[in-house]
């Protein structure tokens, strides 16, 4: 986070083991320059620590949640049903259906308590997700989501495909489509042809 910046966007996870997946999102929001905090707090197991955390998501500025979990993911749910902030749940995979559950919990919200939902443990998406739904008013982070939008474009079109966003990590914004050829095509890894539709 910049210094002396306020967080704008607040990571949640259901359980320490949800790190990994979600520190990605950390990472994409980084790149385009957006604050943010992280915690881990069990919406079964810790219940009233939850309900504090969201009572103070506003007051202190937050402007969107991404909350992940497994199996149950209840933690989506539970935050969106507290808060009117825009919540964005990442499905993790895990447990005897390796996120199938997570992913059709987060899906079945009754009416009038939304969660918008990637793709299982797409923290990444979930972060540019939140940097749109702040880009409508932030013209500033207009400008660099358009960037990104046209780097990962010319990715594709040059046969890296989702290869941008799997790279992400250090490279900034307006770098996407700079050397991201080097380590695509080494042993081992999946690659997205960038086939078009």
């Amino acid at each position: 986070m910049p210094p002396g910046s306020s967080p704008r966007v607040s990571i949640v996870y259901g359980s320490p083991s949800d790190q990994n997946v979600m520190r990605q999102a950390g990472a994409m929001l980084a790149r385009f320059g957006v604050s943010y905090d992280e915690a881990s707090i069990s919406a079964h197991r810790a219940p009233r620590a939850l309900a504090d955390w969201i009572a103070e998501l506003e007051p202190r500025g937050i402007e969107v949640v991404i909350a992940g979990a497994g199996m149950s993911a209840a933690l989506p749910g539970v935050v969106a049903a507290h808060t009117i902030l825009p919540v964005i749940g990442v499905p993790v995979r895990g447990g005897a259906m390796d996120g199938l559950d997570a992913l059709l919990a987060i899906t079945q919200m009754p009416p009038g308590v939304p969660v918008a939902c990637v793709g299982l443990d797409n923290a990444k998406n979930a972060a540019v997700l939140a940097v749109q739904i702040m880009a409508v008013h932030d013209p500033a982070l207009r400008v660099r989501l358009a960037q990104f939008k046209e780097d990962f474009e010319k990715a594709a079109v040059e046969g890296l495909g989702g290869a941008a966003l799997e790279l992400g990590g250090a490279a900034g914004v307006g770098e996407l489509a700079r050397g991201l050829g080097r380590d695509l095509h080494s042993p081992g890894r999946d690659h997205d042809a960038g086939t078009r539709s």
